[in-house]
């Protein structure tokens, strides 16, 4: 008999009650008693020297408690936010690296950098009295593009880095892909922009900290998607003690997408000034703050070519890129540097690849892992290639794909990535059917009468999914109930329903009766977090561990009841059965002996609990097929998406119903980049212009279609589960394949490319430019 709350079903999370009911819990929900709060003074200016700031008048205003500049963080002795790793901890080349520092001391490098922290009885005392510091600083020239930057006479962020060049990176065979490109007979070249991206969580970041006098210890509570990760940071990196002293929280967590996995001034702030004051303090930060502060993503140039035969074959793909690190080097920045290029041979058996990267340094916010973390670029520029290639040869795109595509595995890439398994034509074949590929020409004749231009697309992506370790527990108590100590984090994953789904399906534990600990420092002895989705394949396997040592445990406990060696017993839906026999306890009694006062065995130990760890190496690759359809009014440049049917690999699904809300939360975030999203900085003064959302356009429910979901479930070889990460699918798939559908609805009037986002402006201007061109002629 099957469990209706196994793995494989689509059960209602679990989560929904409390968020529906505004019981949830996000760091604003949260007082202390005798609390402060923070306001946090930020550059007005994107690159200046710092001769003075006088706190004096800001110090005695009403409610003041004390302010924070850089001296006292020097005085202190109180680090920065350093990268978590660099290519050369890796083997590669020593690059510059630019700690974040928690309260600037000699130069300001980006609009918004911290200046000082005020901390008063209420957030406008604090407010109101940090717009009386008084700063002397000289304005000094900055630069806001990858493309500035890195030009002869461009101003440099940091003297030690020369042209703006904080670290190389290369993959591939630069000597076999050139001689692949001169015998090729073919190329095609195309150069893309990855616009910027702000995260604009729905819960903009937050934290409070508390200090203990009489055991010199802090507490944290902040809004992170690792809050492991910021007890390492804090602790080790900026207030040099041990880990014990701090104790990290992180209850409800409104979305992070990879910004909140990084550690931010204020988290540190909060704690500093909390010992100061000799009461907590509060820091929540608004969306303005958000714009100029949290990190962003993307925000990248890179130029590629392909080159490929007359038989459809492609020979080789190199490329060259610019990487945006913004004012910093901070968190996992790393990660995007090196994954928009590593990603780019995608899902193609091509032999000959070449392909670097440069991560550079501007008078920006800083950059960040931002979900899919460098895997949407890398597809983003294979997918344009793919269709431009496609056209040369007057060949359906889809025929150009299958033709290329890998088909034996274990399959080596040219930038070293191992992909354990896939089908790739396959879906295609179920996404083309999902859909309607073969009536589009009737629908394109309906959009023509209408005046309209369609255009459609199919493009395939491949990512890399689960870094690292992870540890998960499995506690049983003498009642039976379970509990899951998880070191990964939930914020909006759902983990608190598919991983009891997976210990009710692994124990015969019935759902209701299982219970989920996550975010708290002090409760989960270690963990990683979520992100790179990552949680089901490392937090999942683990879990499987965590539950097979139980059972091993268990089997003990109960060969000690029934008589009988534990090598007898085995286990099966709850039920522990002396082999060959019809003896058998369940779980529940197992459990209830294992916690008896006397009367065990010394070698059985006390209750039953299991932990469990499991290591990506290698990882999973999630892969999917997305066509897309559009329409787009010519007079006015306006786009909009009609159709879309997705079907993705992510391995075996443990709900349906959650990774359907993955897949269509990544596709309206890829739809944002695509048509509408773009952080603007002007390009002399380095000036956020769009740093609000007046400037800032976010997608809404009607920019999104009604999206056709499929799965062809191919399980992961790599990991016990067979499953594979399912979070950034959207983000991944949705902008190729909604700019080639763009492209494929422009081209009868002669437009060639478009960059994001493609607003109506830019369609508009680019329809008006090729007709131009058509006219002169």
């Amino acid at each position: 008999m099957s469990n209706r709350f196994g793995i494989g079903q689509p059960v209602r999370r679990v989560e929904d009650a409390r968020f529906l009911t505004g019981s949830g819990q996000y760091v604003d929900d949260l007082s202390l008693p005798h609390q402060l709060y923070g306001y946090v003074l930020g550059s007005p200016y994107a690159h200046a020297r710092i001769r003075g700031i006088d706190t004096a008048a800001a110090e005695a205003a009403p409610g003041v408690s004390c302010v924070l500049t850089g001296k006292d963080m020097a005085v202190a002795d109180i680090g920065g936010l350093p990268p978590l790793f660099m290519p050369e901890d890796m083997g590669g080349p020593k690059g510059h690296r630019a700690p974040r520092p928690i309260l600037v001391t000699e130069r300001a490098r980006h609009v918004g950098d911290r200046l000082a922290f005020v901390v008063a009885e209420t957030p406008e005392q604090a407010r109101d009295a940090a717009e009386l510091i008084e700063l002397d600083v000289e304005e000094l020239p900055a630069v806001a593009t990858v493309d500035d930057a890195v030009k002869p006479a461009a101003p440099l962020v940091y003297d030690a880095a020369s042209g703006n060049l904080c670290v190389p990176v290369m993959f591939g065979n630069k000597a076999m892909t050139d001689e692949a490109f001169a015998k090729a007979t073919h190329t095609v070249k195309l150069r893309v922009e990855n616009n910027r991206l702000v995260a604009n969580a729905m819960e903009p970041r937050g934290c409070i900290g508390a200090y203990s006098p009489f055991d010199d210890a802090y507490t944290l509570y902040t809004s992170t998607q690792n809050p492991h990760g910021v007890r390492h940071v804090l602790s080790g990196a900026v207030f040099k003690m041990p880990e014990t002293k701090l104790r990290v929280v992180a209850k409800d967590v409104g979305g992070g997408f990879g910004m909140k996995g990084d550690v931010y001034p204020e988290d540190a702030l909060v704690l500093i000034a909390a010992k100061r004051c000799g009461r907590p303090v509060k820091w929540i930060g608004s969306r303005s703050d958000a714009f100029v502060g949290d990190n962003c993503g993307r925000d990248s140039v890179i130029e590629a070519e392909l080159a490929f035969d007359d038989d459809g074959r492609v020979r080789g793909i190199r490329a060259s890129g610019l990487q945006n690190f913004g004012a910093y080097s901070v968190g996992a920045c790393v990660v995007t540097l090196v994954y928009a290029i590593k990603m780019i041979p995608g899902v193609y058996d091509i032999p000959a690849v070449h392909v670097a990267n440069r991560a550079i340094f501007t008078n920006t916010t800083p950059m960040g892992p931002y979900r899919g973390a460098g895997r949407p670029e890398a597809v983003y520029i294979c997918e344009r290639l793919m269709d431009q290639a496609a056209q040369v040869l007057g060949m359906d795109p889809t025929e150009f794909r299958r033709r290329n595509y890998i088909k034996s595995f274990p399959y080596q890439t040219g930038t070293g990535l191992a992909y354990d398994s896939g089908d790739f034509a396959a879906s295609m074949d179920q996404a083309l059917e999902l859909a309607d590929w073969q009536g589009y020409a009737q629908r394109a004749e309906e959009s023509r009468k209408r005046g309209m231009l369609r255009g459609r697309a199919c493009i395939y992506y491949i990512e890399d999914a689960g870094v690292f370790n992870e540890r998960m527990e499995v506690r049983l108590d003498p009642t039976g109930m379970a509990t899951i100590v998880a070191g990964t984090f939930s914020h909006g994953q759902s983990h608190a329903t598919t991983f009891a789904q997976c210990v009710s399906d692994w124990l015969g534990v019935p759902f209701e009766n299982i219970r989920f600990v996550q975010g708290d420092t002090d409760q989960v002895s270690f963990g990683r977090g979520t992100y790179a989705s990552r949680s089901a394949v490392l937090g999942g396997s683990a879990l499987r561990g965590a539950c097979d040592v139980v059972i091993e445990k268990g089997k003990a406990f109960a060969g000690f009841m029934m008589e009988a060696s534990a090598q007898d017993i085995v286990f099966e839906a709850g039920r522990f059965t002396v082999s060959g026999t019809d003896k058998s306890v369940s779980l529940a009694d197992v459990v209830r002996t294992a916690y008896r006062p006397a009367g065990l065995p010394r070698e059985l130990g006390v209750g039953l609990e299991g932990t469990g760890t499991f290591s990506a190496e290698p990882a999973s690759y999630p892969n999917g097929c997305h066509i897309c359809e559009v329409e787009i009014d010519p007079d006015t440049g306006v786009t909009r998406i009609v159709r879309y049917a997705a079907v993705d690999d992510v391995g075996r699904v443990i709900n349906p119903l959650i990774v359907d809300g993955q897949i269509h939360g990544g596709l309206a975030q890829g739809i944002g980049q695509a048509l509408m999203e773009h952080a603007i900085f002007e390009r002399g003064g380095g000036q956020l212009l769009s740093g609000s959302f007046t400037d800032y356009a976010m997608p809404r429910a009607d920019d999104c279609p009604n999206f056709d979901v499929g799965y062809n479930e191919v399980l992961c070889k790599t990991n016990p589960l067979g499953v594979k990460g399912a979070g950034e699918a959207g983000t991944c798939g949705a902008p190729p394949a909604i700019i080639n559908a763009i492209l494929d609805a422009l081209r009868p009037l002669g437009v060639r490319h478009i960059d994001m986002p493609a607003t109506p402006q830019r369609v508009w201007q680019a329809i008006q430019a090729a007709a131009a061109r058509s006219a002169g002629s």
